[in-house]
């Protein structure tokens, strides 16, 4: 294996997954791989930038059905097409939605074979993330679900335990579904609770079907839960159930939108919060599977202010040395934010200003967010052997 190689895939095509005046806008991609590049992070050793392909049917119907599929191809040309969740607010047909779809599942696919053959290290798809869609139902604004299709390409290929493990503020619920009754797939999300937030599902109850018993997990966290919460939360429960899995990859879905500044959704992240989970990620992959680690971008609808920020930190992270959060935005790359978006506040540094440290979770403690962990523990725990209420594991 190339030991320090991180993969990069990244085409234009792939911002034709445009559904218009919408919150997933493309330009959040744009400015993500414009900003990695003006800090110099694509530049480093050991990057390899991947041109990708659009996936095949063969590769889609691993996860959606084949109508479906059909449906999605033909849902542009008829401007009356109802069905298959298409055609709605959420999820508004586009012309050549099938091929941008696909373009983003192949990206997927390819940051997956960079990992699975050794070519790489590590991988990231930042236009990839797209985790609500169902096996024939577009939801959440996603049409195709690639990192389903990318751990089902991994299995194909030999895999026997995969890790994915999703960041996002909402829960993952296509991959969850997708790999329900498959005991060699554990699925963990941390997200606001559903409670209060699409998809509303994604409770602690949900643990995997017959055979996969503690094959989900699943962290719901209250409205308002900042860095400190979040990260004790995370630190509580992600690493006990991965280390006990032990998988021989991890894949994460590395969401943006758990920023206190996201529009549609109420947890209260900073940047360096988002940062200070990318580098426990790639920690987590270089303890339990040697490094492997394929990461996807997500959700994130603060366009400028922060997902091109929180993904170029991933970047960095995947690629090398973090970087410094006082890292100044480059001239260039405010002047290209500010025409693509005017009258947006362009930030100046790579930080909020804030220091994301937290105090390891104690089964004694009664916050909301201590509470919400022990919970989730209780759910899951003793399915991989391990003690709820002993924070050492």
């Amino acid at each position: 294996m190339a030991d320090e190689t991180t993969a990069v895939v990244w085409d234009d095509a792939l911002l034709g997954y445009d559904m218009g005046d919408h919150p997933l806008n493309p330009v959040r991609v744009e400015l993500t791989m414009a900003l990695a590049r003006g800090l110099g992070v694509l530049d480093r050793p050991g990057v390899r930038l991947i041109t990708p392909s659009p996936a095949d049917d063969a590769a889609l119907t691993r996860v959606h059905r084949e109508d479906y599929l059909d449906a999605v191809r033909h849902a542009p040309i008829d401007p009356f097409f109802t069905g298959w969740g298409l055609n709605t607010p959420d999820n508004p047909v586009f012309d050549g939605m099938h091929d941008a779809s696909a373009w983003i599942c192949g990206a997927s696919i390819a940051a997956a074979e960079a990992v699975w053959s050794g070519a790489a290290r590590r991988a990231v798809n930042v236009a990839g993330g797209l985790h609500h869609a169902m096996p024939a139902r577009a939801a959440g604004f996603c049409v195709y679900n690639d990192p389903a299709v990318a751990i089902a390409w991994l299995l194909d290929h030999g895999a026997q335990r995969v890790a994915y493990v999703d960041v996002d503020v909402h829960h993952g619920d296509g991959v969850q579904t997708a790999f329900w009754n498959d005991p060699r797939v554990l699925t963990v999300s941390l997200h606001e609770t559903p409670l209060t937030l699409f998809p509303g599902t994604g409770f602690c109850d949900e643990t995997g079907g017959p055979g996969a018993e503690g094959s989900a997990v699943n962290v719901p966290l209250p409205p308002g839960t900042g860095d400190e919460g979040w990260l004790r939360a995370f630190h509580a429960v992600v690493p006990s159930v991965v280390r006990a899995f032990a998988p021989e990859i991890i894949v994460s879905q590395c969401g943006a939108d758990a920023h206190r500044l996201d529009p549609l959704a109420d947890l209260r992240l900073s940047v360096d919060g988002q940062r200070a989970a990318y580098i426990a990620l790639r920690g987590l992959a270089d303890e339990v599977c040697d490094g492997r680690w394929v990461s996807m971008g997500g959700g994130g609808y603060a366009l400028v202010e922060v997902v091109p920020r929180a993904w170029s930190h991933l970047l960095a992270v995947a690629t090398g040395e973090p970087l410094a959060p006082g890292t100044p935005t480059p001239a260039a790359w405010r002047k290209l934010a500010a025409a693509r978006r005017p009258g947006t506040t362009i930030p100046e540094a790579m930080t909020d200003g804030t220091e994301p440290v937290f105090e390891p979770w104690s089964p004694d403690a009664t916050g909301p967010v201590d509470k919400a962990v022990l919970a989730a523990r209780n759910a899951v725990f003793p399915l991989h052997g391990l003690d709820p209420y002993d924070p050492r594991d």
